[in-house]
């Protein structure tokens, strides 16, 4: 049965929206690669982040994190799929070597739960993995980009299945704007103003072969 947890820790606005509304290489294939700008139309604008920046956020996420927590004491991390599980695995694998203590980090499949499908469309389920209860934990959402808030909504929704953290905090590589629900994070990696026309790409080593951050634009 879902339920939800006790405490979100989003602002306080956004608690009357919620009132109404290394990764196992068996799945890793799922994870597909992007080339920048490959969608026809389309093509590079600019490069928002290297990787040395990537790295940077990350080292700066972390200690975030760890301050606002007091420590990993009881924290967990479940990654959005798909890039957002492996920026979850970095995080915690960097917790874990400050903290010296183990932080569990899962995965999450939202497709289910979106609302901005159409009816004819038929999305492919990924696996969700979380092999950790999560009652009773500090629920950190991670994700790459941060833009209606959409994504944000089905994972909440998705998570509750799998029982009652004791606080929820969304963290994100990019807050791009342009939101359609009340959600903010609470750790914020960048942001970055766009149009509604121009797309964000984080393209990472795991899959991509590449590492960096880009502004892709329609072409013409």
């Amino acid at each position: 049965m879902p339920c939800c947890p006790e405490t979100i820790v989003f602002p306080a606005f956004f608690a009357v929206f919620l009132l109404s509304e290394a990764l196992p290489a068996y799945y890793a294939a799922f994870m597909a690669s992007r080339n920048s700008g490959s969608r026809p139309g389309t093509r590079q604008k600019a490069q928002l982040m290297s990787s040395s920046e990537i790295e940077r956020t990350l080292v700066r996420l972390v200690h975030e994190i760890i301050e606002k927590n007091n420590g990993a004491q009881d924290l967990a991390l479940v990654g959005i799929r798909s890039r957002g599980v492996y920026l979850a695995q970095r995080i915690g694998q960097r917790i874990e070597r400050i903290e010296k203590v183990p932080v569990p980090v899962g995965s999450l499949d939202i497709t289910a739960y979106r609302d901005d499908l159409s009816p004819m469309t038929k999305p492919v389920v990924q696996k969700t993995d979380i092999g950790f209860p999560i009652t009773g934990k500090k629920v950190i959402l991670v994700d790459d980009i941060l833009f209606t808030g959409r994504t944000t909504r089905a994972a909440l929704e998705a998570l509750f299945r799998y029982g009652r953290p004791t606080q929820v905090q969304l963290c994100v590589l990019i807050d791009r704007g342009h939101r359609e629900l009340p959600v903010e994070a609470t750790f914020v990696g960048r942001r970055v103003h766009t149009s509604r026309e121009e797309r964000i790409e984080l393209l990472l080593q795991e899959v991509d072969d590449a590492e960096k951050v880009l502004l892709i634009e329609k072409a013409g």
